[in-house]
């Protein structure tokens, strides 16, 4: 078994940046050809550039996955640029407004849960249908050590990766027997553009794992990649936690 995606056509939602970025170049640079979406069309730009000047094939779609329609609509984007086929979906793309539950805004709720369960939701309704009828497809979602960890500050967000953990689950049962492997990926604490807000925090929270230090997103993203090939092949339903041991104890 093999992490060759020779022939393959991958959507990699929030791709234009953090995990979603390396999730991007590393699966191009595995023969993929990678459909990379994001909400920022220059960092978007940037990525195809790499992605391009390495020898991998990439395009970008700009998407809104707080609006339905926008969603649906990159996911014919993706098909048509697939030449008719996506044969893996990373729902990569994520909100995580922190704060006391008494504060969290109304827009901000109705955004986390619009980002990081309505649009997986509503991209493997549109695209894992396709993939059971080939007989074969990958799925990875990913989720986060706050899904199965209460933190104070979290609710919003963690709620809503505990909702992506039993669609992972959900989903794996619903189209595991057509061929489709559907699985997630739990990062720990991870040094990106998005979770420079936490500044120090970050590296306190790292403290509280065994490795004592933030995760890399080449780090998280090896693991989506692995999880997405055929080397992963008898792995359905399952959460891989890329956390420092943080989930171990």
């Amino acid at each position: 078994m093999t992490q060759d995606f020779a022939g393959r056509t991958a959507l990699v939602t929030g791709g234009n940046s953090g995990i979603g970025r390396s999730v991007a170049e590393q699966l191009a640079a595995r023969g993929a050809h990678v459909v990379v979406s994001g909400r920022d069309t220059n960092r978007g730009q940037q990525v195809l550039d790499t992605i391009r000047a390495a020898g991998g094939t990439a395009d970008f779609v700009p998407a809104d996955l707080t609006d339905l329609a926008s969603v649906r609509a990159l996911a014919k984007q993706a098909i048509d640029l697939g030449g008719g086929h996506v044969d893996v979906l990373v729902n990569n793309a994520g909100t995580y407004p922190f704060g006391p539950t008494a504060d969290v805004p109304d827009a901000d709720f109705d955004a986390v849960y619009a980002v990081n369960v309505r649009a997986p939701f509503y991209l493997v309704a549109e695209l894992a249908p396709l993939m059971a009828a080939r007989g074969s497809g990958a799925i990875v979602n990913l989720t986060t050590v706050v899904a199965y960890v209460g933190m104070a500050g979290m609710a919003a967000y963690g709620s809503s990766k505990a909702a992506l953990e039993l669609l992972t689950k959900a989903w794996a049962a619903e189209f595991g027997a057509a061929g489709v492997r559907v699985n997630a990926v739990s990062p720990g604490p991870t040094r990106t553009e998005g979770t420079a807000v936490m500044g120090e925090n970050l590296d306190v929270l790292a403290g509280t794992t065994p490795l004592q230090r933030v995760g890399t997103p080449e780090e998280i993203a090896a693991g989506v990649v692995f999880l997405a090939s055929d080397a992963a092949s008898l792995i359905h339903g399952a959460t891989l936690p890329i956390d420092g041991g943080r989930l171990a104890v």
